[in-house]
């Protein structure tokens, strides 16, 4: 029988709590900090009947919460664990500290995933006995609404490890996708950061006001982005595909790539786009804009779900 031990239970613990649950499996939950155990279930319980009312979610929120259980030790969470789904502090050595504790304390055959956002698998896990048991298992938040989740092994994780993982990951409702090779960000923040690489470089120039630039992506390529991927873009924007429109336009995106030199962000640009953003959004409303955030992506993900690939 799969079970599941979440390792820390902030924002990332909690919804990856709420993926396994929702998806029948058993999760125990762990956190240093004692309060941060009722605080999430408090969250999860608050969360569930939201998605019950979406439609995302295929049992009674009783039921889905009644699979989250406390652990009051690491070794009880990971005792009878299949997988360990770790979301500790992003800092190296609490990761290695962890790690090493986990590797202990783990059942040998059960999987141990990092949910780090940018630290390779092999920079926390190279002295481990147990290290071909590692990788990265990273969501995109909040995971119960964003499915992609990229897996990321070390250059000793197992090829059984890695499939182990996708397998878990595709019965829990995500989509997995698998990096071959180690890269800091990984592969989705890598390609965030080029689009905001390039953002903040032309807002930096006076060439976009802050809010036009949003709505550049939201009321464009968001669109397409949000059921098809840019090779995909590509290949239907040009009436022979991908190479037609490479032919077509690859002169002008040879000349805008010589532009886009490295830009500092530097402190002055943060505060000019900080003071854009307050100014539209102020920050005690921040969490009510979560919120709605939150329930964009739920009517998006039913919407995503009604719709043939």
């Amino acid at each position: 029988m799969t079970r599941i031990a979440v390792i820390g239970a902030g924002l990332i613990g909690r919804a990856w709590s709420i993926v396994f649950a929702r998806a029948g499996i058993p999760v125990t939950l762990w956190d240093p900090v004692p309060a941060a155990i009722p605080a999430a279930r408090d969250f999860i319980a608050a969360r569930l009947p939201e998605l019950a009312e979406a439609g995302l979610l295929a049992d009674p929120p009783a039921a889905v919460l009644a699979r989250l259980h406390p652990a009051a030790s690491l070794a009880e969470a990971v005792a009878e664990a299949t997988h360990v789904q770790e979301n500790g502090p992003e800092r190296l050595e609490d990761k290695q500290a962890l790690f090493a504790a986990l590797d202990r304390l783990a059942p040998p055959a059960a999987v141990l995933a990092s949910s780090t956002s940018g630290i390779p698998t092999s920079a926390f896990t190279e002295a481990l006995p147990g290290r071909a048991r590692c990788l990265v298992a990273h969501p995109v938040n909040p995971p119960y609404l964003v499915p992609l989740v990229e897996l990321c092994p070390a250059p000793w994780t197992a090829p059984g490890t890695v499939a182990a993982t996708r397998a878990l990951m595709e019965s829990a409702g995500q989509v997995p996708v698998t990096v071959t090779q180690e890269r800091e960000g990984f592969v989705l923040n890598r390609l965030q950061g080029a689009l905001l690489a390039e953002a903040f470089r032309l807002l930096e120039q006076d060439a976009i006001s802050p809010e036009d630039l949003d709505a550049t992506i939201k009321h464009g390529l968001g669109l397409r982005w949000s059921f098809m991927g840019p090779l995909e873009t590509i290949d239907l924007n040009a009436p022979g595909g991908l190479a037609e429109y490479c032919a077509r336009f690859g002169g002008l995106y040879s000349r805008m790539q010589r532009e886009m030199t490295p830009l500092d962000w530097s402190a002055a640009l943060v505060a000019r786009l900080e003071a854009a953003r307050r100014a539209v959004l102020p920050a005690d409303r921040l969490g009510e804009r979560t919120a709605w955030r939150d329930r964009r992506l739920m009517a998006l993900a039913m919407h995503k779900r009604g719709q043939p690939e």
